[in-house]
């Protein structure tokens, strides 16, 4: 129930002195207040011949979600949109979702990018993404003359 209660961040007391805490609020006061939108969680799992790529990206539509590859770089992109119609506007006492743009970039350099592949269930992003096959150096002999 304590989170229903709109709070004021500059009546704390010094009993209650964070330096921490202080140093968190300087940040967001920095880069965007409250607003600051942090990369969304991922894990990356070697399967022997892939890695698996485990994005949580809950709440997102597939078509709001985009994967670039380029230059050995993966990008997964996503957008949240804000309704602007001021008629469904609701009169908020806490909001931690926000909107906006989210992405992380991965290096693929060791990836073979013509087979990744990608599926969205359950608001987690899985991408299987096979390794590159090592090729030897063929052997040559050369002969003396």
């Amino acid at each position: 129930m304590f989170e229903l209660i709109p709070f004021d961040r500059s009546l704390r007391r010094m009993a209650n002195f964070d330096p921490f805490r202080e140093l968190e609020d300087m940040e967001r006061s920095l880069w965007g207040g409250s607003h600051t939108v942090n990369a969304f969680r991922t894990d990356v799992i070697d399967t022997g011949d892939a890695y698996q790529l485990q994005s949580e990206l809950p709440g997102f539509k597939k078509e709001d979600i985009s994967i670039d590859v380029e230059n050995d770089v993966l990008t997964i992109s996503a957008e949240r949109k804000y309704d602007a119609d001021e008629s469904k506007k609701p009169n908020y006492v806490k909001r931690e979702r926000f909107y906006g743009s989210f992405s992380r970039s991965f290096d693929v350099s060791g990836i073979n990018v013509d087979g990744i592949e990608a599926a969205y269930t359950d608001g987690i992003l899985t991408l299987t993404m096979p390794k590159k096959v090592e090729t030897a150096p063929a052997k040559r002999s050369l002969e003396i003359k």
